[in-house]
């Protein structure tokens, strides 16, 4: 099925949940990012059990401090 991974369109498997995601996309230091599904920031305890639907838009969302 395909998804919009930071506006660019992706194919992915069916059922995939946010932390396969991650996995499948490489994402370095997973731990250091957040997630948002259809505009909607998740809670990290919310990866396991969230499943991605055909045609969902994900943002990958880095907060760099800085000084």
């Amino acid at each position: 099925m395909q998804i919009k991974i930071n506006d660019t369109l992706t194919e992915i498997p069916d059922g995939l949940n946010i932390i396969g995601l991650l996995t499948q996309q490489k994402v370095k230091m997973p731990d250091m990012v957040s997630v948002q599904v259809n505009g909607v920031i998740l809670e990290r305890k919310a990866f396991a059990e969230t499943l991605l639907k055909a045609n969902d838009s994900v943002d990958f969302l880095y907060f760099m401090g800085g000084g």
